[in-house]
This record gives C-alpha cells, structure tokens and sequence, in this order.
C-alpha cells in the first residue's frame, strides 16, 4: 500500500505581507527605470558645481555675414520670421529666439539652446547681416539639459516625469525601512542621521 505525500500548504499572505510585496517590487522597479537618469543628473550636478570641468572642450565661435534673403525686409520693416527661418536653415541658428528689436535702421535677433548662444544683427537699408554663434561643447549641453535651461517643453516634460519617479523611489525606499521590523531601528537611525546632515548643511550653506 503506497502513501500519498502531499505538499504542506503554503501560508497565506496577509495585508500586511502584500502590502511590503507591493512596495518592494515598485521600489525595485522605479529604481530600475531610473538608474540611468540618477547617474546622468548626478554627474551633472557634479559639472554645475565645478563651472571650470570643460574636460579640454572649448568654446567654438563661428562668425557669419552675408545678405538677407527676399523677403526678409518689406517696405522698410524686418519680417522677422522670414529672418529666423533663413538663420536657422542657412546660418546654423538653434535653440529658442530669447531676444528680437530694432533700433533706427539696425536689427537683432538672439538665439540660445543647450550648450548655444547665437546673436544676429542687421541692416534694413542694406539688407545686410552679421551673426555670432557660440558653441560650448557636451558638458554645456549636460548642464544646461540638467537645468532645463532653453529646452523643449518634451524635454520639460521629462524632467518631471523624472522628479516624480525620484519622489516615489524615495518614499517606497522609506516605507520599507519603517514597516520591516529588523530594519526599522537601523533605518531611523540613518533618517535621522541624515535630517540632521541636511539641516545642518542648509544653514552652511
């Protein structure tokens, strides 16, 4: 006569054991997601603090004049749009305008985007133009992207997308310190460690 071996029942999750699941797999998922855009915005952050970090990249100025073309002045007035299209297609010009006048007979249009600045001035009665572009590299591109400085609004977008990611990474990682009996003590030692850290480096600074 042969005995049938059955499998002790598995114990059942409580609230409590679901809920701790629930975070830990969102922490470790956020923490995943964002592993490439921590190190990304602490690098940079390293760069923002260290302006003279250029790693041998130099600024790169470019200076261009010519004439504008047909349409770009109409009965002694700048048409402004037909300039900025001719210096973006033909000049190189990127990035935002930050920057438009005129004064008497000369003209200006400004540009600036990541790592960019761009100004061009010119004529009316000649239809004449001069345009100064500056170039400062990768790590002006980083640290202007870190800033969100004369980005796209996709690019904004995602720097919130990112801060909200953080915030949850953060709060799953806290929550899980606190609900875990044998890593409660230790992880309110450390928060508060660095409470005190932050507070103090607040009033230094």
């Amino acid at each position: 006569m042969t005995e049938t071996l059955s499998r002790p029942a598995r114990p059942k999750r409580t609230k409590k054991n679901c809920s701790q699941r629930l975070f830990r797999l969102l922490h470790s998922w956020l923490s995943m997601f964002s592993l490439l855009v921590v190190l990304f915005f602490s690098a940079t952050g390293l760069t923002l603090n260290h302006q003279d970090w250029t790693f041998g990249q130099a600024p790169q100025v470019t200076t261009t004049s010519g004439t504008l073309p047909a349409g770009a002045i109409a009965d002694g007035h700048p048409n402004y749009l037909v300039i900025s299209e001719y210096l973006r297609s033909q000049q190189g010009a990127t990035g935002e305008i930050t920057d438009y006048g005129l004064d008497g007979d000369a003209g200006r249009i400004s540009y600036a985007g990541p790592g960019y600045t761009g100004a061009a001035t010119f004529s009316v009665s000649a239809g004449t133009f001069s345009m100064e572009s500056t170039r400062y590299g990768l790590v002006a591109i980083a640290n202007d992207l870190h800033k969100g400085r004369h980005t796209s609004p996709a690019w904004s977008l995602t720097i919130d997308i990112v801060a909200v990611v953080l915030v949850l990474v953060s709060l799953t990682g806290l929550v899980l310190g606190l609900v875990i009996p044998r890593r409660r003590r230790s992880a309110l030692i450390l928060m508060g460690l660095g409470v005190a850290a932050g507070v103090a480096l607040l009033f230094v600074g």
